[in-house]
């Protein structure tokens, strides 16, 4: 399992906490209903914060 930093860990964690309260948007505006796309959005916005977040896969 990949190490991520202390920073990505908060970062997922309240964007996790936004989703569940059902103020999570994507980049098209539509409400995020999936855990995975969260966690995505969380390690995105994380990496460029300038985390320390494995690269992402293609």
């Amino acid at each position: 399992m990949a190490k991520y930093s202390e920073k990505a860990s908060e970062k997922v964690g309240k964007i996790m906490h936004e989703m569940k309260e059902g103020k999570l948007k994507s980049g098209s505006g539509k409400k995020v209903t999936s855990k995975k796309q969260a966690v995505a959005i969380g390690l995105s916005e994380a990496r460029n914060a300038g985390a320390k977040v494995p690269e992402k896969k293609d």
